[in-house]
């Protein structure tokens, strides 16, 4: 009553397996971020040949989605 009553325990912070897996491992960490890399290379030299003209917004949209899937990967295992 009034804050008299014991505290409850914190339930336990969820994390996603790719997020426990990430902590775990720096090779792994480092396996993503190459890979990552290695698809957003890839990505700006198809959009820079203008070969995906006809997706150019998909390709932007999905360069950009490895790029906050790059800053997610770095906040997480900091």
């Amino acid at each position: 009553m009034f804050g008299l009553e014991k505290e409850k325990e914190k339930p336990e912070r969820f994390e996603f397996d790719l997020e426990k897996e990430l902590k775990e491992s720096d090779k792994e960490k480092k396996r993503v971020l190459d890979q990552i890399e290695k698809q957003t290379n890839q990505l700006k030299m198809t959009l820079r040949a203008g070969t995906a003209s006809e997706n150019f917004d998909k390709c932007g949209v999905l360069l950009q989605a490895y790029a906050a899937l790059k800053r997610v990967v770095n906040r997480t295992t900091r």
